[in-house]
């Protein structure tokens, strides 16, 4: 079971863009019929605008089940105090079903050392102690973004465990390692349901070149072993199709589930390819007759 401190997410989740572009009334539809579909998670960046612990409310009222993943809420985005209350208030209205992912995020900082700022973010956080009228019986769930074994080991030591993003079933091996049998690991996979080589990468390379070239990607994608050329060219087809996974459902379940044979607790299912303002549902739908068992 994808357990994170007591939460069942389920084995698979939903990972979306889609809520930084949809007005309200049909963010909470969609939320409404994901839960109604059997998604028993879903995952949300903090990238286009749309305050993280806001949105997470939004979708939390108007679910009664479904279990609401930041991933992630930038730290550079609020104060740790902030984040600490904006998550305490969460855990009370919506006991059990926020889960708070934290992560660097934004543009790079120079001068500043990720590993330091966040476990400074996370002391400042935790020197934090409620009044006692506002402290939930729910507990406040943290989680990482995390890549680098140094990262990886402070989302082990100091939170429920670590969230990735855009990393192959070797990286999953090797973060499961890294983090011990016990800490939680959630893996956010890429897919397109496009049975065409020629389309279906023309897809993946559009929705991956805004990562190749950033600081933290590169190094990153250096950790995983790739080169130069597989980074040229919006990507080489070994990193296109290492990092979007297309084709049938059936056919990109299969591929899905190796991040659970690798070690991952949960994947996070990101469908690409839906443009600005439209709504994946129709490959949702599709995804979960054959992840869910709907």
């Amino acid at each position: 079971m994808a357990m994170i401190d007591g939460l069942d997410l389920g084995t698979f989740g939903i990972y979306t863009f889609d809520f930084e572009h949809q007005p309200l009334a049909r963010i909470r539809e969609s939320a409404r019929e994901l839960e109604e579909l059997g998604w028993r998670a879903v995952w949300f960046p903090e990238v286009g605008g749309r305050e993280a612990l806001t949105l997470a409310g939004q979708l939390l009222a108007a679910t009664d089940r479904l279990h609401v993943v930041n991933g992630i809420a930038q730290i550079w985005a609020r104060e740790a105090r902030t984040a600490q209350g904006g998550a305490l208030l969460l855990a009370d209205a919506h006991p059990d079903r926020h889960v708070l992912g934290l992560g660097f995020g934004g543009t790079p900082r120079p001068g500043v050392r990720p590993l330091a700022a966040m476990a400074a973010y996370l002391d400042a956080m935790d020197a934090l102690q409620p009044a006692p009228t506002a402290a939930p019986k729910s507990p406040v769930r943290r989680l990482l973004a995390a890549y680098g074994p140094k990262m990886l080991e402070l989302a082990r030591d100091r939170t429920a465990g670590a969230h990735t993003y855009h990393v192959s079933v070797a990286h999953t091996a090797e973060a499961r390692d890294l983090l011990g049998p016990d800490a939680f690991l959630g893996v956010e996979h890429a897919v397109l349901l496009e049975t065409d080589a020629g389309t279906a990468r023309a897809i993946a390379r559009e929705h991956l070149t805004p990562y190749l070239d950033t600081p933290y990607n590169l190094a990153k994608f250096r950790r995983l072993g790739y080169t130069e050329d597989d980074r040229s060219g919006g990507g080489s087809d070994r990193l296109v199709d290492d990092l979007v996974f297309w084709g049938t459902p059936e056919s990109v379940a299969a591929k899905l589930h190796g991040h659970l044979e690798a070690g991952a607790d949960h994947v996070a299912v990101q469908v690409i390819g839906t443009p600005p303002g439209g709504s994946s549902l129709p490959s949702w739908r599709r995804l979960g007759e054959v992840l869910l068992g709907v």
